[in-house]
């Protein structure tokens, strides 16, 4: 596949990844149903989920048209090299990509508001993301053509980024209009891990920053493995990817310790009324002015 799929791939998730955080920002926890809150028919109503500003479709269908049109390519190429294996591996990327596709297109007309689709209820398209990275997980997860490939250990790796979206869709689909935002900006950093990974397994599988007496072995342009010479060899590349997604999964805590502050603090959990329930510690204090302790000597001589 070549070191520029997996900085096409990683960049494209990252982009989507941050759109979604920051769309998770913008996102109006209190929308107003045009009634009185005073009023019994507002008390009636139940807060839909909130809607988004901006919506990812299209970067999401223009990735998944790339990773379609990328995975044809390498299957017709496996084919060419009568490279079985190839071809049954683009044969597990191509309904992984094309789900994804129909996420972006179903997303794009119920946000449209246009035609039959306006109809849809909103957890429809989540519902069709959560099989997205459910189907991806799995091909992830069985994605062990050579056992003692390095590549299963960065495979392996990118199953965390991808239980984190899993996780923060299901949370988005039974979330309320206040936590929606926040199922958003989970599945939006699990997003940017999984870019960050795609490029890092780019730049270690395609220019040798593994390690030393290990080499890249292809039989054809989507089927290849890194082997290397001895055992020791071996358990030091795993080590060395362990490190690497330990330190982009810190990069990742900070982003998102960043970003949750981002969030919290414009639209906020604490509102003005909110103040009104706390009172300065100096009034309190004024009362304990007149307070003295009498000693237990005192107490003896009045006894005695």
């Amino acid at each position: 596949m070549g070191i520029l799929s997996y900085a096409v791939a990683g960049g494209g998730f990252a982009v989507i990844g941050a759109w979604e955080s920051l769309d998770s920002s913008n996102l109006d926890p209190n929308p107003s149903t045009g009634a009185d809150a005073s009023s019994p028919m507002a008390a009636q109503i139940t807060p839909s989920p909130p809607k988004s500003v901006g919506s990812s479709s299209i970067p999401v269908a223009l990735l998944s048209s790339l990773f379609i049109a990328n995975s044809i390519y390498s299957f017709f190429s496996s084919i060419g090299s009568s490279d079985r294996v190839g071809s049954m591996l683009q044969l597990q990327i191509l309904p992984v990509a094309v789900l994804f596709l129909v996420y972006a297109v179903v997303t794009y007309l119920v946000n449209s508001k246009s035609g039959a689709f306006a109809a849809l209820p909103s957890s429809i398209t989540s519902l069709l993301l959560l099989f997205g990275f459910i189907e991806e997980f799995l091909m992830f997860y069985l994605q062990k053509k050579d056992t003692s490939g390095i590549e299963n250990r960065y495979y392996d790796l990118m199953l965390v980024p991808i239980a984190i979206c899993v996780f923060s869709t299901l949370f988005e689909l039974k979330s309320d209009s206040t936590t929606h935002r926040f199922a958003k900006l989970g599945r939006g950093i699990g997003l940017i891990l999984q870019g960050t990974w795609f490029l890092q397994m780019g730049i270690s599988f395609f220019t040798g920053l593994i390690t030393n007496n290990c080499s890249f072995h292809d039989k054809s342009r989507g089927n290849f493995t890194i082997k290397c010479k001895g055992h020791s060899d071996y358990h030091r590349a795993k080590a060395i990817a362990t490190l690497q997604f330990n330190c982009h999964l810190a990069l990742m805590v900070v982003l998102a310790t960043a970003l949750f502050s981002v969030v919290a603090n414009k639209k906020g959990y604490l509102r003005e009324e909110d103040h009104s329930k706390y009172r300065p510690l100096g009034a309190e204090m004024e009362n304990l002015s007149n307070f003295t302790l009498d000693s237990d000597d005192e107490q003896d001589k009045i006894v005695t």
